[in-house]
Formats: structure tokens, C-alpha cells, sequence
């Protein structure tokens, strides 16, 4: 898994990912076939607002165009970056705009503000039309672009902006047209190229609204045709949505929630019911805030808000059943944010860059941050066998799966990571991920915790560089772990004084099991005989006490029977006895 982390600039990195001065970079993992290669970066620019609303991303002309949220009605521009994430420009507003979107073709922006929707023409950057709403109020309005019209959300109201009734409008000419379709709260709106006649609708829950919903229209006749609907709470009021942000998949097939309150949901388009594979759970402690996929259908990227270390970034493939790791990214220092904001992401058309608006723990202030992932994937492969260290595995002592990884594409200057499972008779263990050292080799570490049996698997899942290699395995068979007696006796007794002989037992693996008891015997020229078993300290200690009956080499055998994770042993002495 590859890991990001930012922190003033000065990261701690995992996997393949190295931070320089000047930004992110990403290195791919050792190869025995050095090529030049993709590099992924991350530029970041702070922007100039205090707060949020929108990010439009025009793969046409290379810009990306902001607007803050303030309803003070005081800002007055849009922000246009250019895709090195450079300040370019400026479009002018009367007052503060909110919402936007962007003609299928890429020729005119739509701008919302207090007074009206905007038109700017996207080669020129000239205004270029107006809609007079119905209402000029400081709400925000969201915008949608499908079916060839531009389309708006309406709350008539100087406040409550986020729980009064909302309405949605559409365009012709110059005036507004309210659609009939309402719902209390601020409205969502959610359409791309991908899906041209197609507006996605949300319901936030802010509003209060136990259980708000999602649903689509149909764009393409003169008036909007509402298309499936979807609540998400149980029968019990569980499992409602809590809406960030919505995106459709490039072939428009798939809908794309964040739900602050259950993650990334993965939905069929045509009936928006659950896909039937989903997205892997965002990390402990991440709260989902953005989605996005690429323009070119290859990957998503999955924003959240998290504190410290945690992750707030993935970038993965969009198909949710490839096993490629995901890239992550955690923003933590005071110069890159701390967390993605809600609707904070966009992808350039041909997926080679992300755009990622990021914000601190206040949320007043962001940052535009532009990330290049690698544009092409290499293969990846184990070679050889796997071996073990020590070769006789043992129940409780460390052991070592050993192997090698070779990858395609560019030299690392930082490792990648394998995991391993390991498979006996209580089942499934994943044991801590190994780094791969420059070589390609690697050692995964276990303690196995069973005798018997047992199958190791070790995967490499890829990442954003490296497609999944075939997993490898290896079948051991876990022995008891030794055990030894040692003694310490006198060279010589007499049988009327008798005799002491002291020792100790212990045990490699797990710790030994207490009230151990120790056969003894003896074996003189009258023949061999059990004595009574010695006791074991819970230091391991014993102590063999003795009146011997005959003169001559008395030889003291002392034994462990063994135990479910230990080996039996034995030890003796022979004492030379007098009269």
C-alpha cells in the first residue's frame, strides 16, 4: 500500500512515495528491468477564499475554476487556476457567487449568484448571458448542466438556507422556470458529460431529515422526467444518508456517493440499488467528504476527513473488484490542509491529473492541490520459491517466509510492501506486511501459534504503478517447541547421608504451562526403579532428593512428558555412591 503524508512540507513516507521540496513525488518500486517511467507529483496552491462551494474542471481549455461560499454577498470573482495549479485569471461577479457547471461541450461556464446565472464563455472568458432568477437571495444555488439547458437550485429565503424548502428551476432565454420539484433543505446537483441528459439530485442531510434522499431526471424532452429514487435507511431508521458528494463513472453506468455516515456508495445507475461489488471501507477514524471518478473510467478518487495520520486521499481503480492498493495521501501539515473538503475533487478528462481542494480543522482556510498520478501500470511477479527461517518452523518462535518480488518499470529509491496469510487449523492470520529490499527480496515474520499444518500465501496487491502479482504459497509443517532439562549433581554420596541433585527446566516458544511435574528414575545394580516425580517451580527450577540402596554408579534419569505446544525431554546424571 502506498502512503502519503504530508506534514509542513516534510513527509514520512511508506511503500513508493518520496516528498521533495518542491512537492510529492512518486517512485515506483524495485525492478529488475530499470526504465524510464512515470512519475506521479503534487502541486499545491493556496487559494484565496474563506470558505467553499464548487470546483469546475474544463479539460478543454486546461483550467479549473473555484468559488467561494460566503453569503455575505460581498465576493466577487471566480478563481481560475490553470492545471499547474498557477492563479491565471479572474471572471468577474455582481455578487458572491456559489454554484457551477460546465456545457457538455466544454464552451460555456454557468455561475450562480445572488441575482441570477451567469454565462461565461470559456475560450474568451467574456460574460456572455444572464438568467434572472426568480428569488435574489444570498442562498446558494447549486447548478447542473444536462439535456443541453442549464438547471438550478432555489431557496427563497434570506436564511435557513440549509433547512428551508428548496426548489428546483430550469432556463429559457433569459428567465427562469420553476420544475415543480422541490424538497425541503438545500439541494444537490450532480451532472457531467458522462451521462449527458442526466441531473442527480441529493437531499443533505443538514436538513433534519431523517432519512433525505437520492434520485436522477431525465434532461433530454422539454421537461424533466423523474427516474428512480433511493432512501437508505432500514426499517428501523437506520443506515440513513448523510450526502457529501455524488459522481458518475465515465460510462455513466455507476453512481458514486460519499455518505459521511457509511462511506463511499457504490449504486447502479439505472435503479440505484447497492453495486454488486463495493468499495473497500475507508480507513478507522476517516469520514467520507469527496468522490470523483477519472475521465477516462480508470480510476476514482475517494476524499474523507480525518485528523492526524489518517488517511484522507485514496486514488484506486474505479472497478471495485481489482485488488490494486489503493495510493493514499494524509494531509497533515499547516501548508497542504488537513482534509478534503466536501465536493473538493475533479479529475482532467484524460485522468492524468487529479484536483483536490483540501481545508484545516476550522475549515477557513483551502488549498488547491494537483496531483499527477502515474499514467501506465507495470506487471509484477514472484519468482523462485518461498523458503523458511529457521527451516524447521516451531509453535511460538519467530519464523521467517522468505522470497523474492520482481517488478517491471522504473528503479525505486524506496521499498514496496508484500503481506502474508497464514492458513492452519484455527483459521486465517495476516501477519505484518514485509518491505521488499532493492534486490526484489523479502522477509515476511510469524510466530506460528499451532502445531500441525500450515499453508502460507504472500500477495503483492500493486498499486497505482504495479498491477497485482499471482499470489504465491508455501505448506509447512509447525513442530513442538524443544524443551531442556539440565542437572546439577554431585559426583559422589553415601547411601547413609543421601543425596541432592538440583536442575532446571525450560522451553523455547510459548511459556511453559504451570504445576509441571518431572518423572525420576533410577538405575543401580539392583535394577531401575521410579522415584516421586519432581515439582517445577514456576522459575523452572526443580530439586531431586535421594537415599540410594545400593553402592556403586547410580545413574538419575529425569523426564518431561511434553505438552500440547512443547517437546518431551530428558536428562541424567550418574553419581558414584559409598558406603
Amino acid at each position: 500500500m502506498n502512503k502519503i503524508r504530508h506534514h509542513g512540507r516534510i513527509a514520512a513516507t511508506l511503500a513508493a512515495l518520496t516528498l521533495g521540496t518542491a512537492g510529492l513525488t512518486v517512485l515506483a518500486p524495485p525492478s529488475a528491468h530499470a526504465a524510464d517511467g512515470p512519475v506521479a507529483g503534487d502541486t499545491v496552491a493556496k487559494l484565496p477564499i474563506a470558505s467553499y462551494s464548487a470546483m469546475v474542471v474544463d479539460s478543454v481549455h486546461d483550467r479549473v475554476y473555484i468559488t467561494d461560499d460566503r453569503r455575505d454577498r460581498v465576493a466577487n470573482q471566480v478563481h481560475v487556476y490553470n492545471f499547474e495549479g498557477q492563479k491565471v485569471g479572474s471572471l468577474p461577479t455582481g455578487t458572491a457567487p456559489s454554484g457551477m457547471a460546465l456545457s457538455t461541450d466544454g464552451g460555456t461556464l454557468y455561475v450562480s449568484q445572488s441575482s441570477g446565472i451567469l454565462a461565461f464563455d470559456t475560450v474568451t472568458q467574456e460574460r456572455t448571458g444572464f438568467v434572472f432568477t426568480a428569488y435574489d437571495v444570498g442562498c446558494p444555488r447549486d447548478l447542473a448542466f444536462a439535456g443541453g439547458k442549464e438547471w438550478h437550485t432555489e431557496t427563497p429565503y434570506y436564511s435557513g438556507c440549509d433547512t428551508n424548502q428548496s426548489w428546483l428551476y430550469g432556463a429559457s432565454g433569459t428567465q427562469s422556470v420553476n420544475t415543480g420539484w422541490n424538497a425541503a433543505g438545500r439541494l444537490r446537483l450532480t451532472s457531467g458529460p458522462e451521462a449527458p441528459d442526466r441531473v442527480v439530485m441529493a437531499q443533505s442531510r443538514s436538513t433534519g431529515e431523517p432519512n433525505p434522499f437520492l434520485t436522477t431526471f431525465d434532461a433530454s424532452g422539454d421537461t424533466l422526467v423523474r427516474g428512480p429514487e433511493r432512501r437508505f435507511a432500514d426499517s428501523e431508521g437506520r443506515g440513513a444518508l448523510d450526502m457529501k458528494d455524488v459522481a458518475q463513472s465515465a460510462d455513466g453506468r455507476r453512481v458514486a456517493v460519499a455518505d459521511a455516515a457509511h462511506g463511499t456508495r457504490l449504486l447502479d445507475a439505472a435503479d440505484l440499488s447497492d453495486a454488486a461489488t463495493a468499495y473497500q471501507p475507508l480507513p478507522e477514524g476517516a469520514t467520507a467528504s469527496a468522490v470523483a471518478f477519472s475521465g477516462d473510467g480508470k480510476y476514482i478518487a475517494r476524499g474523507a476527513a480525518a485528523t492526524g495520520s489518517t488517511v484522507d486521499l485514496l486514488v484506486q481503480p474505479a472497478d471495485p473488484a481489482d485488488g490494486t492498493a489503493p495510493l493514499e495521501f494524509a494531509f497533515e501539515g499547516a501548508l497542504d490542509g488537513d482534509r478534503i473538503a466536501p465536493r473538493g475533487l475533479g479529475w482532467s478528462k484524460d485522468g492524468a491529473r487529479l484536483f483536490a481542494v483540501t481545508t484545516n480543522s476550522y475549515g477557513n482556510e483551502y488549498w488547491l492541490h494537483v496531483i499527477q498520478p502515474p499514467a501506465a501500470q507495470y506487471d509484477s511477479r514472484f519468482t523462485g520459491t518461498l523458503s523458511t527461517t529457521p527451516a524447521q518452523p516451531v509453535v511460538g518462535e519467530p519464523l521467517g517466509i522468505r522470497g523474492r518480488l520482481e517488478l517491471d518499470g522504473p528503479v525505486p529509491t524506496e521499498p514496496v510492501r508484500v503481506t502474508a496469510v497464514r492458513h492452519d487449523a484455527n483459521g486465517d492470520r495476516k501477519a505484518a506486511p514485509a518491505e521488499v529490499d532493492a534486490d526484489g527480496s523479502f522477509t515476511v515474520l510469524d510466530v506460528p501459534s499451532l502445531v500441525g499444518d500450515a499453508t502460507y500465501t504472500v500477495s503483492f496487491t500493486g498499486d497505482i504503478t504495479h498491477r497485482p502479482a499471482e499470489d504465491i504459497t508455501l505448506s509447512v509443517t509447525v513442530a513442538k517447541a524443544p524443551t531442556t532439562i539440565t542437572l546439577t549433581a554431585p559426583a559422589e554420596a553415601t547411601k547413609s547421608a543421601g543425596l541432592t541433585i538440583t536442575g532446571t527446566l525450560t522451553g523455547q516458544g510459548r511459556a511453559l504451562p504451570a504445576g509441571i511435574t518431572l518423572s525420576v528414575q533410577r538405575t543401580d545394580r539392583k535394577g531401575t526403579g521410579t522415584l516421586t516425580s519432581a515439582g517445577v517451580a514456576p522459575d523452572g527450577t526443580f530439586t531431586v532428593n535421594d537415599l540410594p540402596r545400593a553402592v556403586g554408579q547410580v545413574t538419575y534419569e529425569v523426564g518431561y512428558s511434553g505438552d500440547d505446544l512443547h517437546s518431551a525431554s530428558t536428562a541424567s546424571a550418574t553419581v558414584r555412591v559409598r558406603n
